[in-house]
């Protein structure tokens, strides 16, 4: 896992420049087949000329864009002293990348601000004292042939960072005891979402309770706003469970994310307004139903979900107010998760390990095709709403 949940990302972006230059040289809208919730093929019906879009490093994922589509951060694990994964900004149209977090500690979860591309947030735990320590004693576990495996460690040293790309400043944004991570800006950039469990840090705890900190530390995440420069900070959810994934609409009205049953067996997708009011559940898909992301019309949500499988996760599709079931979207055997649509709302990123390796997808999205699926979609039962 990784902040934002299962994100099996690292390793970036290998390419020529000409592979960025034309993504989609030739558009051809996707035809719908078959009625919603049909065994269809991927491409058939909302994604078309799907091509791989990174390659080096041993995984990547978690690909965000820049407001005006030429950039994308992302976070791949490729540098030769460090283990875990360090954040990216990939120029679309030139192919080059840079890395903007310090190479030292694990990170993740990283946005670029839609009012100053130049600047990029995300988690990173380099500032433990043992961030350099850990990371040889990885490497040599790596390197004794075991293996263990892949979980999310929620470790508290994670902080929100700022880093400006002109400048090469980098400012920490949280300073709590706690897990602080899965961060993305508002529209205006004048905004925070993020999730953190500091509270279990700073509140007087039940010997149950500390129980849990201990053993399940991501019980007590909860979502929080606070402004760009990390001030202002203010708790918008206060419930039984992880809250996490935030993220604004592209027109800053709403922030959706996904929250774990108390007991962590099951998530789903929930809704609120900018502020964090009028929250509302948009599934209840008895899955783990993770990573949502809303298009940039407002009028669906793209998530990942184990609907199919435990370790089968694919791409589904839901109106934002969750009054139809869910639509699939994808159908490939493994894991596809983490999507993210263009701000144009014509392309799709996604991460999965359809190649073997986990490394970040993109397609041409048909967004007529997803509304006239939703549309075909049978509504909600009564009693799951």
């Amino acid at each position: 896992m990784t902040g934002r949940m299962f994100s099996f990302a690292a390793a970036i972006v290998a390419a020529s420049s000409a592979l960025f230059a034309d993504p989609f040289p030739t558009e051809k809208p996707a035809v719908i087949r078959v009625a919603a919730g049909d065994k269809i093929a991927d491409g058939d019906q909302f994604i078309t000329q799907t091509r791989q879009l990174t390659y080096d490093g041993k995984r990547s994922g978690e690909g965000y864009f820049s407001l005006d589509g030429s950039l994308l951060t992302l976070q791949s694990e490729r540098e030769p002293e460090n283990p875990w994964y360090q954040i990216y900004v990939l120029n679309l149209d030139t192919g080059d990348s840079e890395r903007v977090s310090p190479g030292t500690g694990k990170t993740t979860c990283s946005y670029i601000n839609p009012a100053n591309s130049q600047q990029v947030i995300f988690a990173s735990t380099h500032g433990d004292p043992k961030s350099v320590e850990l990371q040889k004693a990885e490497l040599e576990f790596r390197a004794s042939g075991k293996e263990r495996r892949y979980s999310w460690d929620y470790d508290p040293h994670f902080d929100i960072y700022r880093y400006d790309r002109d400048t090469k400043a980098l400012t920490q944004l949280t300073k709590e005891e706690g897990y602080d991570a899965e961060c993305a800006y508002s529209r205006d950039g004048k905004t925070i979402v993020f999730s953190s469990n500091r509270a279990a840090f700073t509140k007087s705890l039940t010997p149950e309770e500390s129980k849990i900190r201990e053993m399940t530390p991501e019980y007590f995440a909860d979502l929080y706003l606070m402004d760009a420069d990390g001030k202002n900070v203010r708790q918008i959810t206060d419930t039984p469970g992880y809250d996490g994934g935030p993220f604004f609409s592209y027109d800053g009205k709403f922030i959706v994310w996904r929250r774990f049953s108390a007991k962590g067996e099951t998530a789903d997708v929930y809704l609120a307004d900018a502020d964090g009011k009028n929250q509302r559940r948009v599934t209840d898909f008895g899955a783990m139903s993770w990573a949502p992301f809303l298009h940039p019309t407002n009028e669906y949500i793209i998530f990942a979900s184990n609907k199919e499988g435990f370790s089968n996760f694919e791409l589904y599709l839901v109106d934002r107010e969750g009054k139809k079931e869910p639509v699939r979207v994808t159908y490939t055997d493994g894991f596809d998760g983490l999507p993210v649509f263009a701000p144009d709302g014509k392309s799709l990123v996604w991460t999965t390990n359809r190649k073997g390796t986990s490394q970040l997808f993109t397609a041409r999205w048909n967004h007529e095709a997803a509304m006239e699926a939703l549309a075909k979609a049978p509504a909600r039962a009564a009693n799951h709403i």
